[in-house]
């Protein structure tokens, strides 16, 4: 017979606010196999008490065995889950974007083509990513100016082109969606994804540094690197590729 493994979860619990990471706490204690006695702190004095009492500053507090766990982040290294740190870089979010563009515009080919495997569906797949990017980097424009004006060598230059991009690359993702105003879209998706890759390139393969990139906005941990190149790349083959089409 299996021993039973117990809990004591303390968390706050109140009319104007129930602790997020209280009830992260419950659900992984229970997906662990464990049998939780989940105490609630009901009011701010409660909580100030229980805090002076265990000489803590934060809730949610898990204790097992009669010892001391800690908090959510300690729960998870308690049960060899990772922790991800504040400043730690990492691709997911920009791979998350072009994996949503990615199915947006096969979605769009199936209803309008019968068909989610076609030229326009690449075509629509970098216009989305572009849409997507500038909405993200146009969460707060300052922040973003402010992180992209660290390694975009028109931007050093001319700071307000560092505010003026996300305008563009927004604008060029619409029209390509549309197929209208070629003339427009194509010329600034070449000129930044250029402006942009040549930066990237000087940046990380010439000058050596590490940087974060703003590609999806300016509280980005996105290492500045491949990723960034790539999607500067492609905004140039699109933009090469759309004159083309409108041209010829």
């Amino acid at each position: 017979m299996s021993e039973t493994k117990t809990a004591i979860l303390y968390r706050m619990v109140m009319k104007e606010h129930v602790c997020p990471y209280g009830l992260k706490a419950r659900y992984l204690l229970k997906h662990q196999g464990f049998t939780v006695d989940d105490r609630w702190l009901t009011s701010r004095e409660e909580t100030d008490r229980f805090q002076a009492e265990h000489q803590v500053k934060t809730t949610p507090q898990i204790f097992i065995d009669g010892k001391r766990i800690g908090g959510y982040d300690e729960l998870r290294k308690y049960v060899g889950k990772t922790v991800k740190g504040s400043k730690e870089t990492s691709y997911q979010p920009v791979l998350v974007v072009f994996a949503i563009a990615a199915l947006m515009a096969v979605a769009a080919g199936y209803i309008a083509f019968g068909n989610p495997f076609t030229t326009r569906v690449l075509e629509w797949f970098i216009a989305f990513s572009m849409c997507l990017l500038a909405m993200l980097k146009l969460r707060d424009v300052e922040q973003f100016s402010t992180m992209f004006l660290g390694y975009d060598l028109l931007a050093q230059r001319w700071v307000p082109y560092s505010y003026l991009y996300p305008f563009g690359e927004a604008l060029a993702g619409i029209l390509m969606i549309a197929s209208v105003l070629t003339f427009i879209s194509a010329p600034v998706a070449l000129f930044i994804g250029t402006v942009g890759a040549v930066s990237v390139i000087k940046a990380v393969y010439i000058d050596k540094r590490e940087l974060k990139c703003a590609c999806v906005g300016g509280d980005s941990n996105v290492p500045l690197g491949f990723i960034s190149l790539t999607e500067n790349l492609l905004m140039m083959a699109m933009g090469i590729a759309m004159g083309a089409k409108a041209l010829f």
